[in-house]
């Protein structure tokens, strides 16, 4: 009996291919197995069989193109759900191993040939470690980088051939149907072709850049854009500018990992900058205005009459930007005074002059009376 997919899956005869993905997922969420009910368990579990061999038919150009001229009746000769092993669609929908449900709507999309073991392999991810300056890390930059990796072969696009034809075991389908005699009757059982391994097609000649390997290793320069604000530690991800996946596959990530240089005077504390100046007793006592350096450019404090040594100023928004969030941390200032040890006799007799004034007394006094 002939199914009607659009039906099964609520949508439209001309639906798009994102109308398909956005149906696919809220049936595939609201009749998973997990979900069901204890007295529904076998029910759920065809529902969700059906709106998966709907999928796979509907989301791929060429099957969907069949299916509207001839009905589902065109691929009965296809074991029903088109090869695919549904426990192991489940058991990926129920431990997260896809990561999102685009991933599983691809794997039905590519009509099935990525099944168990067979699977379109991601590339590797790759990591790459950086230093940069904390002046860098405050403004933001760009870095160029160069990686020695693997790519797809740029001869026959990573695919391992120029050129294929349909394997000739299973018919172009990726699967044999295998029928076997027990004591319960004719069992029958759809397994991937182990000659074009699950594929559908088998290379007319080896590509002869890469040997049938699909992948080449190639120098590549990379752009890295580094945000304002990143600490050291910072882990940034470059999506697919990692190794290239075999047979065509995806590319995995580059990591970069960033290490942030020590600076000859500054000190960073969370998004503070931490910086110490020394000062002269006279600008100390009698207060003064000093430039000092920030991580951009030099600013004005203003230092007051009777500043005590070790006294720390804040500088607001002079410090590292935030991350996530606008506004920018401190930068905290402290002085030290700086005692001469060379003094003209002129400069001499002007502190043995300020000698006769004992500060120690009049603090013993206000302590003990």
């Amino acid at each position: 009996m002939s199914k009607d997919y659009y039906k099964i899956l609520g949508i439209e005869k001309n639906a798009t291919k994102e109308e398909i993905k956005k149906a696919f997922k809220k049936l595939a969420l609201k009749y998973h197995p997990d979900r069901a009910p204890e007295d529904k368990n076998k029910e759920y579990e065809e529902k969700f069989k059906e709106i998966n061999e709907a999928v796979s038919i509907l989301g791929n150009e060429k099957k969907r193109q069949q299916y509207d001229q001839f009905g589902s009746d065109a691929f009965s000769g296809q074991a029903g759900h088109q090869g695919f092993d549904f426990s192991d669609i489940m058991s990926q929908f129920r431990s997260g191993s896809f990561g999102n449900f685009d991933d599983i709507f691809d794997q039905l999309f590519s009509g099935g040939q990525r099944t168990r073991g067979q699977q379109v392999r991601r590339g590797n991810d790759l990591l790459y470690e950086m230093e940069i300056t904390l002046e860098e890390a405050a403004r933001g930059t760009e870095k160029t980088i160069q990686l020695n990796k693997l790519e797809h072969c740029p001869a026959c696009e990573g695919k391992g051939a120029k050129s294929f034809q349909s394997c000739r075991h299973c018919q172009g389908s990726g699967y044999l149907k295998i029928t076997q005699r027990t004591p319960f009757g004719l069992f029958q059982q759809t397994t991937p072709c182990p000659y074009c391994h699950g594929r559908g097609e088998l290379p007319k000649d080896s590509c002869r850049t890469c040997g049938g390997e699909g992948l080449t290793r190639k120098e590549k320069s990379i752009e890295i854009s580094i945000p304002a604000g990143v600490d050291d530690g910072t882990k940034l991800r470059v999506a697919g500018e990692g190794e290239a996946g075999e047979k065509g596959g995806p590319f995995g990530d580059l990591y970069v990992y960033l290490h942030i240089e020590p600076h000859p005077i500054f000190e960073r504390i969370d998004n503070n900058i931490h910086f110490t100046i020394p000062i002269s007793f006279t600008q100390a006592s009698l207060g003064d205005e000093i430039e000092v350096p920030t991580l951009n450019y030099t600013a004005k404090l203003k230092i007051p009459p009777g500043t005590q040594s070790e006294t720390i100023f804040r500088m607001r928004d002079k410090g590292i930007p935030y991350l996530n969030h606008p506004g920018s941390g401190d930068q905290m200032v402290k002085v030290t005074i700086q005692v001469p040890t060379k003094l003209s006799k002129k400069q001499k007799e002007l502190i043995k002059q300020l000698k006769e004034e004992k500060p120690y007394k009049s603090f013993f006094k206000k302590i003990f009376g």
